[in-house]
C-alpha cells in the first residue's frame, strides 16, 4: 500500500499547481495536522481512496469547518485493505487550545487506545501531530514530544510512526526519517510518500 503523508504546510504541487496524476498509485492520504480543511477537502475530491486525518494544534477551525469527505482517526484504529492506522493528534499544551495536552493527558489518551490496538491485533501505522519524546522533537515546550508515543512504539512495534508539527524548514540539517527498533519514524512536513505492507496472517 502506498501512502501519501502530509502535514503543516500545504504543498504547492498538490494545491496551487495541482495535477491529479500526482495522486496516481496512492492508496491512502494521511494528514498529520495543521492543514487547512479546504486543502484536505480539495484533495479528496480528486482521490478515490480514504483521506485519514488527526488534529494539529492549530486545527480548532475544524470544529466549524471540518474537511469534507475525510475520516478522522483520533483515538481509534481504522483498518483499510488490511493495514491498521491509529491516530493521536494534538501537541504539548503551551497555551489555550482544543488540541493541546499535557504529558499526563496524552498518557490517558494513549492508555485508552491500547485495548483498541490489541483488539485489532496490532497497528501498522501510528499517526500523530506531535513527535515522540526525544525522537525528532525540539527544545521548548511547544515542540516537545510525547512520552506516551514512545511507549506505544515500544509496545506494539508499528511499521511506521508518522508525525508533523516540527517543520523541516526550521532546521535544514534535521533528518526526515529516523528509526526506533523496528519502527521507521517519518516527519510528514509538507508531503512524503511511503509504502506499507498489510500484516501477514
Amino acid at each position: 500500500m502506498k501512502v501519501l503523508a502530509i502535514s503543516d504546510h500545504e504543498s504547492p504541487t498538490l494545491w496551487d499547481y495541482f495535477d491529479k496524476s500526482r495522486l496516481e498509485g496512492i492508496d491512502v492520504i494521511l494528514s498529520c495536522g495543521d492543514l487547512a480543511p479546504e486543502y484536505l477537502s480539495f484533495l479528496v475530491t480528486f482521490f478515490h481512496g480514504p483521506l485519514l486525518y488527526v488534529y494539529g494544534n492549530h486545527d480548532d477551525r475544524y470544529e466549524k469547518t471540518p474537511p469534507d469527505g475525510c475520516i478522522c482517526i483520533e483515538d481509534k484504529v481504522f483498518t483499510y485493505q488490511g493495514v491498521r492506522f491509529a491516530g493521536l493528534g494534538g501537541s504539548m499544551r503551551y497555551k489555550k487550545g482544543n488540541h493541546q495536552y499535557t504529558q499526563r493527558e496524552m498518557d490517558l489518551r494513549a492508555l485508552k487506545l491500547w485495548p483498541r490496538i490489541r483488539a485489532a491485533h496490532g497497528v501498522d501505522v501510528l499517526a500523530a501531530h506531535a513527535p515522540a519524546f526525544g525522537i525528532g522533537d525540539e527544545p521548548g515546550l511547544a515542540h516537545t514530544g510525547f512520552k506516551a508515543f514512545v511507549s506505544l512504539i515500544d509496545a506494539f512495534h508499528p511499521a511506521y510512526f508518522i508525525h508533523g508539527h516540527v517543520h523541516l524548514n526550521y532546521n535544514p540539517t534535521m533528518p526526515r526519517i529516523r528509526e526506533r527498533g523496528e519502527t521507521k519514524i517519518i516527519n510528514a512536513y509538507e508531503k512524503y510518500v511511503f509504502e506499507v505492507a498489510p500484516p501477514q496472517k
